[in-house]
This record gives structure tokens, C-alpha cells and sequence, in this order.
């Protein structure tokens, strides 16, 4: 199969060909249908995140069931998924307290007796956040994919394999916003804007996006918001407390850096939340003022919003089938796998909500 291959940083990712494997007894085959360019992809190309070389990137999928494994009951061949990255095995005391998006079990692997999923050259290649998405197939467990209605068009549907639940569950599960609550969002990119939208439809009060940029901001409005604040005015802090005396019930940051993490807690009311989604690279940190820390405030850290898969993203296919969810605004361009890294220039200049590879 081809695939773009990530080599190294600073270099482009080349389309090459692949061995991808059978699928073992717990896994599913699936032939690609769409797959999204996100910003967690750009953190590991551009080196701010470590990985092993080569490697075939791209985690945010949707695709067809090809073939199953033969202990596989959930999936057959024909039904549409959508990939997620933290596949969870269901047993282990995370599973069983509900924090599926938290599991780390290794039985969701193969094991290193076992043959790789995938190859290149006959040397085996390392699968990028239990995905490797950039590619025509892609083999993973069975509880790392979630098959939904197919009446979901699958270009829109590979968004809620990252941006969109993350985004999304954020608001649902982490700060659980009661209708008529207040909610700032920093970063109006895919999982700032799934935020927006979820507050929208979760009933927020008042819902403010925080973004430079201007189109980002005006697409922010269009997906919800009720106010925008320029991110790089000297006083967007006092911005957001003029529109929200006190500051907000939850912040969320949705970009990944100490500087919007710190803007999150200081513009959260007394006994609010900030909820932090960015990746923020290893070796950086925050700083908070000490007597803040007498506010009540919670700073919550957070792998995809605590999502729920199973459940949460056939429920957000369903917004978005009657009309709830706008995850039609959010693409900016549909492109072929070919031109994966003029799009990824695009996202360096964060120009665009999201880009989606198109596979034939």
C-alpha cells in the first residue's frame, strides 16, 4: 500500500510503498477513507515531539472495514470507523473507573515476538499513536476504532477521531457545563472549534473564542461563539473579564503552549476551570501566581477530553446528522495524499481549520 513516511525533521514526507499485515485475532483491517492534518502530527514532524524513524504519521481516520481477526464480534467487513489513538483494553482499573482515553495496557499491541503491523523494506516500522493514518490501510485493535452510521459522510466523519472529541468531550466530560454557564475557548483551531460548537449545544451562557488570527475568529462566531477576543491584544485578558466579571466558569486551551495555559487559569472565575487539550513540548512550564492558588481554581490536564469512544462518537455523529453539529465549515480543503506536505506548510502558518486527505 503507499503511505507518506516521515524520515526525519526537516525533511518531507515521502509517499512510498508499505506492507501492512493480516489482521491477528483482536484487530481489524481498514481500508482508508479520509484522514485529517492536526496540529499533534506537526509537533512530531517539526521535532517539538520525539519519535522513532521512519514512521508513517496521522491519527485522525475514518475508513471501511476490510477484513477482521477471528476473535473480533463488534466489527464485519463493510462497516464504516472512525480510528481513535488511545485504544483501551477494557480491564485494567482505568478501564473499569470509566478513563478509557487514560489506558496504557500493552495488550492492545502486538507483542515483540509477534510480527509488526507494518513494514518497510522488510524492517518493521513503528505504528504512530497506534494508527500510523497517512497510509491506504491501516491495522488496528478492535478497541481502538468505533463503527458508526453510514449515512455519516466519512471525509466529516475522520474529524471526530481527534479534533472534534477531544474538543467536544472536553466540554461533556471534563467541565460537564450546565446550560447557562459561562466557557472561553483559546485557540479557534479543529479542537478549539469542536469546543465552540459542543458549548453551543450544550446550552453555554456566554461562549468567547480567543484566537489572532481574524478569519479564525470569524469562523469561531459562525460556530457558536458569542463573543471573540483578539489573542494578541495587550489587554485580552481584561477583555474576557469585561465580558465575564470575575472571569469564566471553564477555559479551555486548545493550543499547547505555557503561555495560553497560564492565560486559561487567569481568566477562570473563583471555583472555576481550566482545562488543559494543547500539547504542551516537553522541558516547557507553567507558571502561576501562588496566591491564586487560595481562588479554588482547579488546572486539569487532559488526554482527548476524557472521551468516552464507544459511546461519545456515534452521539456526535448523530449531532452532526441532525444538523447539530458543523463539522462542514470546519474543512478547509479536501486535497490527495500527494500533496500532504503543502498542507502541512498550510497548518505551520495556521492558515486553515482543517485539511483532509481524500482516498480513492
Amino acid at each position: 500500500m503507499k503511505a507518506a513516511i516521515f524520515h526525519g525533521v526537516g525533511e518531507p514526507l515521502s509517499i512510498e510503498e508499505v506492507d501492512i499485515a493480516a489482521p491477528g485475532p483482536r484487530e481489524i483491517l481498514i481500508k482508508t477513507a479520509a484522514v485529517g492534518l492536526c496540529r499533534s502530527d506537526l509537533h512530531f514532524l517539526d521535532g517539538a515531539y520525539p519519535h522513532p524513524t521512519p514512521v508513517i504519521l496521522g491519527h485522525e481516520a475514518s475508513g471501511v472495514v476490510e477484513a477482521v481477526g477471528d476473535a473480533v464480534t463488534a466489527f464485519a467487513v463493510g462497516d464504516h470507523v472512525v480510528t481513535f489513538l488511545a485504544p483501551f483494553c477494557g480491564t485494567c482499573r482505568l478501564c473499569t473507573s470509566g478513563q478509557h482515553s487514560l489506558c496504557q495496557d500493552s495488550s492492545t499491541k502486538r507483542g515483540k515476538d509477534e510480527p509488526p503491523r507494518l513494514s518497510l523494506n522488510g524492517e518493521a516500522l513503528p505504528q504512530f499513536l497506534n494508527i500510523s493514518g497517512f497510509a491506504e490501510k491501516m491495522l488496528v485493535h478492535e478497541n481502538g476504532a468505533v463503527k458508526i452510521d453510514k449515512k455519516m459522510p466519512l471525509d466529516r466523519a475522520a474529524l471526530l477521531g481527534c479534533a472534534v472529541i477531544t474538543g467536544a468531550s472536553a466540554i461533556f466530560n471534563e467541565a460537564k457545563l450546565i446550560p447557562g454557564e459561562s466557557v472561553a475557548i483559546i485557540g479557534a483551531g479543529g479542537i478549539g472549534l469542536s469546543a465552540i460548537n459542543a458549548a453551543k449545544i450544550a446550552g453555554a451562557g456566554t461562549i468567547i473564542a480567543i484566537d489572532p488570527l481574524p478569519q479564525k475568529r470569524k469562523l469561531a462566531l459562525k460556530m457558536g461563539a458569542t463573543h471573540v477576543v483578539d489573542a494578541n491584544l495587550d489587554g485580552a485578558i481584561d477583555a474576557v473579564m469585561d465580558i465575564c466579571p470575575g472571569g469564566v466558569d471553564y477555559a479551555i486551551e486548545a493550543v499547547g503552549r505555557p503561555q495560553t495555559a497560564e492565560m486559561a487559569w487567569n481568566i477562570s472565575r473563583r471555583g472555576g476551570i481550566a482545562i488543559i487539550l494543547g500539547m504542551i513540548a516537553p522541558g516547557q512550564k507553567l507558571s502561576i501566581n501562588g496566591p491564586t492558588l487560595l481562588s479554588g481554581k482547579t488546572l486539569k490536564g487532559s488526554l482527548m477530553g476524557g472521551a468516552k469512544f464507544k459511546t461519545d462518537m456515534p452521539r456526535l455523529a448523530h449531532f452532526y446528522l441532525n444538523g447539530q453539529l458543523d463539522l462542514d465549515n470546519v474543512i478547509a480543503e479536501r486535497i490527495s495524499l500527494s500533496k500532504i506536505n503543502e498542507a502541512f506548510d498550510t497548518l505551520r502558518r495556521s492558515e486553515n481549520a482543517r485539511s483532509v486527505i481524500i482516498f480513492e
